[in-house]
């Protein structure tokens, strides 16, 4: 019998809270799809892509992620944050892929640094053989894979958020207007 594996990763980014969930909450799954897709081959194929490194090898498989809510929530510390739910499944072989359900949390870590938890469970697929394959060895890809995500969407919301100024505080593009 094919039991769920559950998963449960975290990264963050440099950027308020405030930010962060506007971004998110106006297309995810947009987010999704250019941060875990080279730029070259944005061009040619839509859609979100799963990687992970095993040695010296990059495995890498096409996947349709489907965002199901977006939804206010709370944080673990009583705290306004969003939840994104969402699932996931190769779009060319989805019978020898694990399929995910999972829940994308963003939250504020501190006035600056937004938390993002990505939390859920896959099938390993194949039934029974399945099962046991996935014990020996594809639950670690499995696991990485989801982390290899998480910290793909992390570093896109880094890079391509702009810098924000709190009050009083000076920048290139947004200087302090004098007294």
């Amino acid at each position: 019998m094919t039991r769920r594996h559950e998963f449960r990763c975290f990264d963050y980014v440099n950027h308020p809270y405030g930010q962060v969930k506007r971004a998110l909450s106006s297309d995810a799954l947009a987010i999704f799809e250019r941060a875990t897709r080279p730029a070259a081959d944005r061009v040619h194929d839509a859609g979100a892509e799963l990687r992970v490194r095993l040695g010296a090898v990059e495995i890498a498989a096409d996947i349709a992620i489907e965002v199901t809510e977006v939804a206010r929530a709370l944080s673990p510390a009583n705290q306004p944050a969003t939840r994104i739910d969402l699932t996931w499944k190769s779009r060319r072989s989805p019978g020898l892929f694990p399929a995910m359900t999972g829940s994308l949390w963003a939250y504020a870590l501190s006035p600056r640094e937004t938390q993002l938890e990505l939390t859920g469970s896959y099938d390993p697929p194949l039934g029974l053989l399945g099962d046991a394959v996935d014990a020996i060895a594809l639950h670690r890809i499995a696991e990485r894979s989801v982390h290899r995500f998480l910290t793909d969407v992390a570093a896109y919301l880094r890079a391509e958020l702009p810098a924000e100024p709190f009050p009083g505080e000076a920048c290139e593009r947004y200087p302090v207007a004098a007294d």
